[in-house]
């Protein structure tokens, strides 16, 4: 049975282009995305994450199963913003960029995370965090957000609030392959949903958002039920050990950020696609004409 990894068709001649030198590399932009953890209501093991299928209508992944998340907005790093938490020096060591980026990837999965689910880690202070944010005037700012009308710093500051960086833990990190023409390089974090927030879709983005088990998610992905990219089937895989969401926070502290980057190569008439220390989705494409030919 074949399992619901998105692989689209036109991958095998731009890997072959890539391979001849004739197709530029587009600059991966800065990304976050955040796996939304919570614990089960009946006390059984095993957290729940939040995930968002994509529209079909999406001319990336549609139809795929993803998380909460989107690139960084420019201004997200040109003035501090209010923070608590671990310093933007402690979080540009654990990211390996500088402290201006680190601040960016740190409020770009805040912001992203308001803005696609509702749920804000933030706070009126240092040790509290805010409560149900359904309300009109919450959703004009988060739509004047998603419009880019307002700063994520100016949102703060209009409100009272301060990020809170220690509720983010980051857990790894993923490039988009180079022979793909919008490219991200992607920061990947968990966080604990805050007591007395609840999801909701508010993604223009997503025509369905589930709380599901990291094993059941990765099950219909692995019975060709669920559509989901390769880094979105690792984590779910990675996130199954742990009987709680503490439990996965407390892990990310020692987690490696190496970027996983996918390595095309042609081998004879095929186009071999695998992705370092994740065998499961090496995929071999035949090539649609004859080496020395032109793509169709």
């Amino acid at each position: 049975m074949p399992n619901g990894q998105w692989f689209p068709p036109e991958w095998s001649g731009r890997i072959r282009a890539l391979a001849r030198g004739e197709l530029s590399v587009a600059p991966a932009r800065r990304a976050s995305t955040v796996m939304l953890l919570r614990d089960a209501v009946d006390g059984s093991a095993g957290p729940f994450v939040h995930m968002l299928r994509r529209r079909t209508s999406m001319a990336f992944a549609g139809g795929a199963y993803a998380y909460p998340g989107g690139g960084v907005d420019p201004r997200d790093d040109d003035r501090p913003v209010r923070w608590a938490g671990p310093g933007r020096d402690v979080w540009a060591e654990r990211l390996g960029v500088d402290a201006a980026s680190a601040q960016a990837i740190v409020c770009a999965a805040v912001r992203e995370t308001y803005e696609e689910a509702g749920v804000l880690l933030a706070g009126e202070t240092a040790g509290t965090v805010v409560g149900d944010t359904t309300g009109d005037d919450w959703e004009a700012d988060r739509a004047a957000l998603v419009d880019r009308e307002l700063s994520f710093a100016d949102f703060l500051d209009r409100r009272g609030l301060t990020l809170r960086s220690d509720l983010l833990a980051a857990w790894t990190r993923w490039i988009t392959p180079e022979f793909e023409p919008k490219r991200y390089d992607t920061w990947f974090f968990v966080a604990a949903l805050p007591a007395g927030q609840r999801t909701r879709n508010a993604s223009t983005e997503a025509d369905r958002t589930v709380w599901i088990r990291p094993a059941d998610a990765a099950l219909g992905y692995d019975e060709g039920e669920l559509l989901m990219m390769p880094p979105t089937v690792a984590t779910l895989r990675q996130l199954q050990p742990y009987g709680s969401a503490a439990e996965a926070l407390a892990a990310a502290v020692g987690r490696d950020l190496a970027p996983v980057l996918a390595k095309p190569r042609v081998e004879g008439d095929e186009v071999v696609l695998s992705w370092p220390g994740q065998d499961e989705f090496t995929k071999r494409v035949p090539l649609r004409v004859p080496l020395g030919g032109g793509d169709r």
